[in-house]
């Protein structure tokens, strides 16, 4: 069953790093321990400021050297610390690559490393452009990887975070972002797809904003008479293969979306179940080409490439009519 989802999205933002910051501040006054570490990259005035400022014994700024930041957070975890890590995104599996699968995964330790800035979110063009880590991610053992589609959903992560095994990345935008969910009273598990729209014509599958862009297009869909159902896909490892079979089988037609390269992310882990099943499924996938992507603000980047709701959902009808 589908869940209760907000429409108006235009009227309803939030900044997910500042709600992780406010759930990690109430955690620590709930006497709740955990060790925070940053990287140069937390203003006094937000909510993680303010985490810092009424805990600094817990709390850590390592200066703009993201691969020390993730060692240190290792070492914390190994003296028996559950450890949250706020990193700039876009260096996150690039400079620290080496420190993720070493330091972190192969030693299985309880750090979460919150890589912000995902996709092209961050505006600060090719360099900065946070599209290949999924695929790195995915090819790492032991890392749980968690894409949440709004920012109290992220909340949500954070708080469950506590109690799961081993090292996770928790994959977020730059800023405000449209809430997906009309309340927080819904059930979230670490590997279990949310089904958010119901439909039997297709299926969308998108994975932390893509979520929302996902929506809004299954909206537009309707106009021409096609029911899409749509999956929130918030982990991509563990990843809900069962959710993916049952669309297949049901709908028989399946699209990604995501903010990430078009190879190795969501759409090149739908692609490999799709392939190792014997259901006759018809699949695309939509993502940022292989390319250095345009330079311009996340949304002129997202139009450019018919990543918006509207280019998805030409995309996908296209599709769905060339049969």
């Amino acid at each position: 069953m589908a869940v209760d989802v907000t429409l108006n999205f235009d009227q309803i933002l939030s900044s997910a790093r500042e709600v992780y910051g406010t759930e990690l501040r109430k955690m620590a006054d709930e006497g709740i321990d955990f060790a925070f570490v940053c990287s140069d990259n937390v203003a006094p005035s937000s909510e993680v400021g303010k985490l810092m400022k009424a805990y600094p014994e817990r709390c850590i700024n390592v200066g703009i050297a993201e691969a020390n930041q993730v060692g240190l957070s290792a070492g914390l975890a190994l003296s028996g610390k559950v450890v949250f890590a706020q990193v700039f995104g876009p260096f996150l599996p690039l400079r620290a690559a080496d420190q993720i699968h070493a330091d972190i995964a192969y030693n299985d330790v309880p750090v979460r490393l919150i890589g912000t800035h995902a996709g092209v979110t961050s505006g600060g063009g090719p360099t900065h452009n946070a599209i290949a880590d999924l695929a790195f991610y995915r090819a790492v053992p032991n890392l749980t990887v968690v894409c949440p589609a709004d920012a109290n959903q992220c909340a949500k992560v954070v708080r469950q975070s506590m109690d799961y095994p081993g090292p996770m990345i928790i994959r977020i935008a730059r800023g405000a972002e449209p809430d997906v969910y009309a309340d927080n009273n819904y059930e979230f598990e670490f590997g279990k797809a949310i089904t958010i729209k119901e439909g039997e014509d297709l299926t969308l599958i998108g994975t932390g904003s893509s979520v929302y862009w996902s929506l809004m297009a299954a909206k537009k869909l309707e106009e021409s008479g096609i029911h899409a159902r749509v999956l929130d896909m918030h982990t991509i490892k563990p990843f809900d293969k069962e959710a993916v079979l049952k669309a297949a089988s049901e709908t028989g037609c399946i699209v990604t979306v995501e903010d990430h390269s078009i190879n190795g992310g969501l759409g090149g882990q739908v692609a490999e179940i799709i392939a190792e099943s014997d259901i006759p499924t018809r699949f695309k996938r939509i993502g940022l080409p292989d390319k250095f992507a345009i330079l311009g603000e996340p949304n002129e980047v997202y139009e450019y490439y018919g990543m918006a709701p509207e280019g998805i959902a030409k995309t996908v009808l296209e599709f769905f009519n060339n049969k």
